[in-house]
Order: C-alpha cells, then sequence, then structure tokens
C-alpha cells in the first residue's frame, strides 16, 4: 500500500516550520544589522502580474499592501510547497542520507525563491556582494535544517504505510 497523505502533509508541516525559521532568522538580522526589508518580493509580484496581464485591486494603500501580502505569500508558498516536494519523494521512496536532505532543502528552496526574481529581471545573483550572498544564504540555511528535522520527526511517529 503506498501512502502519500502523510507524508505531503509532514511535508508541508515541516516547510511551514522551516520558512517561520527563515523569518526568524531573516528578520533577526535586519534587527542586528539594521538593514531594510528587501523589495525583491513586492517587485517580483509587480513584474509577474504585468507579465500575465493580471491588474491588483486596489488604489494607493490599498494596493500597496495588497503587493506587500502578495509578496510575502510567495514566499511561505515557496516553503511550505519545498516541504511538500521532500514528502513526495519520500512518498515515492526517496530515502537520502540527512545530509543529502539538507542540500536539497537548502537549493530547493533558494532556487523556489530567486529563481523567478533571476528570471523577471528583478535581481541578478551574479551581480550580489558577499553580505547580499550571507543574508540569502544564512537564512535559507536555517530552513533547511528545521525543515528536514521537523519533517523526519513527523516521519518518526507515522503509521506504517507511511
Amino acid at each position: 500500500m503506498v501512502c502519500v497523505t502523510g507524508p505531503l502533509l509532514y511535508g508541508a508541516a515541516a516547510g511551514a516550520a522551516g520558512t517561520t525559521a527563515l523569518n526568524v532568522v531573516s528578520y533577526g538580522d535586519m534587527v542586528v544589522r539594521g538593514r531594510p526589508a528587501s523589495s525583491t518580493p513586492e517587485t517580483t509580484v509587480r513584474k509577474l502580474a504585468t507579465k500575465l496581464h493580471l491588474r491588483i485591486p486596489g488604489e494607493g494603500q490599498a494596493e500597496e499592501s495588497r503587493v506587500s501580502a502578495l509578496g510575502a505569500l510567495t514566499g511561505l508558498a515557496a516553503g511550505t510547497g519545498m516541504g511538500v516536494m521532500l514528502g513526495l519523494g519520500h512518498a515515492a521512496g526517496w530515502r537520502p542520507t540527512r545530509g543529502a536532505q539538507y542540500t536539497v532543502a537548502v537549493v530547493g528552496a533558494l532556487v523556489a525563491t530567486n529563481g523567478p526574481m533571476t528570471v523577471l529581471g528583478v535581481t541578478d545573483p551574479r551581480t550580489w556582494a558577499t553580505s547580499d550572498w550571507v543574508s540569502d544564504i544564512v537564512p535559507h540555511l536555517a530552513y533547511a535544517v528545521v525543515t528536514v528535522s521537523v519533517f523526519n520527526r513527523l516521519l518518526g511517529g507515522a503509521p506504517a504505510c507511511c
């Protein structure tokens, strides 16, 4: 019997936990260094809406608020979605080492978040300074550690079919 539901739900929960860790590390960095929030999620939402010929409803502050919320939601969707992908891999029989899981989680999250921004011309990682890379990679590493740890912990209590 193939059980897919458990690993997918565990992956979603683990991805959400990992996304929370990523946000905590990112906001902590902003507090420590006094750096502003990135505007790239909002710019990505605007460029994607333009490319898809979609209008974000509202005027002025209402539109700005929607764009800001959509930018944050895309990050949550990417993090949770990467967790679901780990669950899907497990349901399909993938049983990598913990190190391979961390690698897949961090690379998957980096690609899921930076890929669309790069393709849309919002950013170009080839031009990033070392501090930009550190500001991006460290939170994604926290994401991977928490996501993989929670996922494996949830699997440890899973029914035999999962």
